[in-house]
C-alpha cells in the first residue's frame, strides 16, 4: 500500500513512511558474508533492515513457504522492550533508549509479518500496544511517534489492524478513528490536477497535493486492506464522484480513478529526485497494481501488471528483497503466478537473498540450494532451519526523499497457529 505505500525506491538518508515500500538501495541478490546472520539482502540495513525482512517473510508466507527460523528470529530480536521497532538495531542485546529511532512503519511491517508467520503473539501484542499508544488525536499516525499524521503511515497501521482481525473503526483517540484521519488526506473531485487522489500530508500552506504513493496506500487503507490482499469484487471503471464528504468506499474509488488515469499512457508511474529527469517508479507501480486490483478486480491492473512483468526484473535484482516482495504482492493481488512473472521466478529469487525457507519446496531452485551450501560452509546447523517446528510491506519517509510503508498487527496473534 502501501507503503502502500512505498516503493523500494530511493531513501538514502532518511526516515520513512509507509504504505508500501522499501528504500531502494542497490542490492546483490545474494547475502554477503558480512550481512547479519538471518537477514535478507546484502546491503547496509541501517534504514530498511526491519522493513525488507518483514516484507520478505510475508511474501514467502503468502506463497505457502515456511520461512527460515533464523530469519524470523532476526526480526523478533529487533524489537525494543516497549514493543516498537526501529529500522535497524546493530546490537539487539543493548536495550533501546530515548535515542533509538523507533517508527510506526517498521513496527507495523514487523507485526504484520509475524502475525502471518504465527507463534509470536507476545511480540505482536506488544507492538500493537505501542502503536495504539502513539496514535494521534486526529486518529492517525505519523512516521515517528508524535509526528503529524500522514496518509501512508495511517494506512499501514489500518492494514495491520485489519490483518489481525482488529476493527480500525474501534481504535479511537479523542473520538477519532484511523479512517477519520485518512479521509482528511483525500482530494476532492473536480477539474483540478490530482482530483480524487490522496495527499501524503498538507503542505506548509495547508494545501493537499496529489501523491501517487500516498494514493496507492490510501486506497488500500480506505478499503481496510494490508500489504497482502487478493483482488476485490469486479467493478466498472472507477470514477471520481463527490457527495459531500466521501465514504471510505467512494474515497477508494476516487483514488483508484486517479491511479488509473496516471497509468493510462505508459502503464507505469514516474518519479524524479533532485531535478533529474522523470524515471519509471517500479515500486509505486507495483503498489498501484495491488490497490487497483483490490478496489475493482484484477483486470483493472492489467496494463501496469504487464509493464512490470516486462520491465521490472533488473530493478528488483538491483533493489533486493523488498522489491521482490512487492512484485510478489502484485502477483498475488491479480492472481498471477509469481514463479513465472515475465519469465522470472520471483519466489526463488527472493529466497536467494536470504536464508532458505524450510521444507522440500524451498529446495527446488538452484539458488536456494546454493544458499544451503553457504550456510553449511559457515558452520551453521542446517537442522535448525529444516525443523518442522521452526517459525517463519521502511523505512522512513520524508516529503523530500520518498515514501514507503509498512504494516502492523494485533494481539490476537496469540490465537493464531504457527
Amino acid at each position: 500500500m502501501n507503503v502502500r505505500r512505498r516503493s523500494a525506491a530511493a531513501l538514502a538518508a532518511i526516515a520513512v513512511l509507509g504504505a508500501a515500500a522499501a528504500p531502494a538501495v542497490a542490492a546483490d541478490p545474494s547475502p554477503s558474508a558480512s550481512a547479519p546472520s538471518g537477514l535478507f539482502g546484502s546491503t547496509d540495513p541501517q534504514y530498511d533492515g526491519v522493513w525488507r525482512q518483514s516484507l520478505a517473510l510475508l511474501a514467502q508466507k503468502t506463497e505457502g513457504l515456511v520461512p527460515s527460523s533464523k530469519a524470523v528470529k532476526w526480526l523478533t530480536d529487533q524489537q525494543c522492550d516497549n514493543g516498537a521497532f526501529a529500522p535497524f538495531r546493530a546490537d539487539p542485546a543493548m536495550a533501546c533508549d530515548a535515542k533509538t529511532m523507533v517508527d510506526t512503519n517498521s513496527t507495523a511491517a514487523a507485526v504484520q509479518a509475524l502475525w502471518a508467520v504465527g507463534g509470536h503473539g507476545d511480540v505482536v501484542e506488544d507492538a500493537l500496544t505501542w502503536l495504539k499508544s502513539v496514535q494521534n488525536k486526529d486518529g492517525g499516525w505519523g512516521y515517528s511517534p508524535g509526528g503529524p499524521s500522514d496518509a501512508n503511515s495511517t494506512s499501514v497501521v489500518i492494514g495491520a489492524l485489519t490483518a489481525t482481525e482488529t476493527d480500525p473503526a474501534r481504535v479511537v483517540k479523542d473520538g477519532k478513528s484511523p479512517y477519520d484521519a485518512l479521509l482528511t488526506f483525500a482530494l476532492p473531485c473536480g477539474k483540478d490536477k490530482g482530483a480524487g487522489a490522496f495527499a501524503f500530508q498538507p503542505d506548509k500552506d495547508g494545501k493537499l497535493l496529489a501523491n501517487a504513493d500516498a494514493t496507492a496506500a490510501g486506497v488500500l487503507g480506505a478499503l481496510g486492506k494490508g500489504l497482502v490482499t487478493g483482488a476485490g469484487e469486479k467493478a466498472g471503471a472507477a470514477t471520481c464522484a463527490d457527495a459531500g464528504k466521501p465514504t471510505r468506499d467512494q474515497a477508494a474509488a476516487n483514488g483508484a480513478a486517479y491511479l488509473a488515469d496516471a497509468l493510462a499512457e505508459d502503464g507505469h508511474l514516474t518519479s524524479a529526485l533532485g531535478g533529474s529527469a522523470d524515471q519509471p517508479d517500479y515500486g509505486n507501480t507495483a503498489d498501484a497494481v495491488v490497490a487497483l486490483a483490490a478496489q475493482g478486480g484484477a483486470d483493472k491492473a492489467a496494463k501496469p501488471l504487464a509493464w512490470l512483468q516486462k520491465n521490472a526484473a533488473a530493478w528488483a535484482k538491483q533493489s533486493g528483497p523488498a522489491a521482490y516482495a512487492q512484485l510478489i504482492f502484485a502477483a498475488h493481488a491479480t492472481g498471477t503466478d509469481p514463479r513465472d512473472f515475465g519469465g522470472q521466478d520471483l519466489v526463488a529469487l527472493l529466497g536467494a537473498t536470504g536464508p532458505g525457507p524450510q521444507g522440500v519446496e524451498a529446495r527446488d531452485s538452484a539458488t536456494a540450494s546454493a544458499q544451503d551450501e553457504k550456510d553449511k560452509t559457515d558452520g551453521k546447523d542446517e537442522k535448525e532451519d529444516d525443523s518442522p517446528f521452526g517459525v517463519w510491506w521502511f523505512v522512513g519517509i520524508c516529503l523530500v526523499f520518498g515514501i514507503g510503508v509498512g504494516f502492523l498487527l494485533s494481539g490476537r496473534n496469540k490465537k493464531q497457529q504457527p
